[in-house]
């Protein structure tokens, strides 16, 4: 068979395969598959964890520089600027039904839906911390910026004891 009749074959049961699957009339095992299908961990679930790794990495970045003996104030204040930007992402991945009470591997307590309220309170202080270490790390005070890491850790703290797994 000349190599562009096996792409052809090929390409039609790949084809056929795929009509198959669509056309509703799937065995038992097929009927698995399709309900396997609908538990995938949403995209979002990643997206916020990674957002929260970012939040946590800038966080940290200021962190190491205010216990340097000479702090970066550039250094700190785009670190500032992307915990900000982080901060305010929150908002929009935690769309309902993706908790980890809904079988996904997530740190997300079912209490931010319950208690949409709080949560949005708790999302508002972050993102207000976070913005104000912005305009500290802005005017070039190391000692102000440290003592607004208290300010935004106690912001994240609030968060993760009502709304977070206790991963302790």
């Amino acid at each position: 068979m000349k190599r562009s009749q096996t792409l052809k074959l090929a390409t039609i049961c790949a084809l056929g395969a795929v009509l198959c699957a669509c056309s509703g009339e799937a065995d038992s095992a097929g009927e698995g598959e399709i309900a396997t299908a609908a538990t995938e961990e949403p995209a979002v679930i990643g997206e916020r964890q990674k957002n929260f790794k970012a939040i946590g990495k800038s966080f940290k970045a200021i962190r190491t520089q205010l216990e340097s003996d000479a702090p970066d104030m550039a250094v700190i204040e785009t670190a500032a600027i992307d915990l900000n930007g982080a901060a305010i992402k929150i908002e929009g991945y935690f769309p309902e039904g993706t908790s980890v009470e809904d079988g996904y591997d997530t740190e997300a307590l079912p209490t931010i839906w319950e208690k949409p309220e709080e949560f949005a309170k708790a999302h508002q202080m972050l993102v207000d911390e976070s913005a104000e270490m912005v305009t500290i790390a802005q005017g070039g005070d190391a000692a102000a910026v440290g003592a607004q890491v208290g300010a935004v850790g106690k912001s994240c703290k609030n968060c993760h004891d009502n709304f977070r797994v206790d991963d302790d």
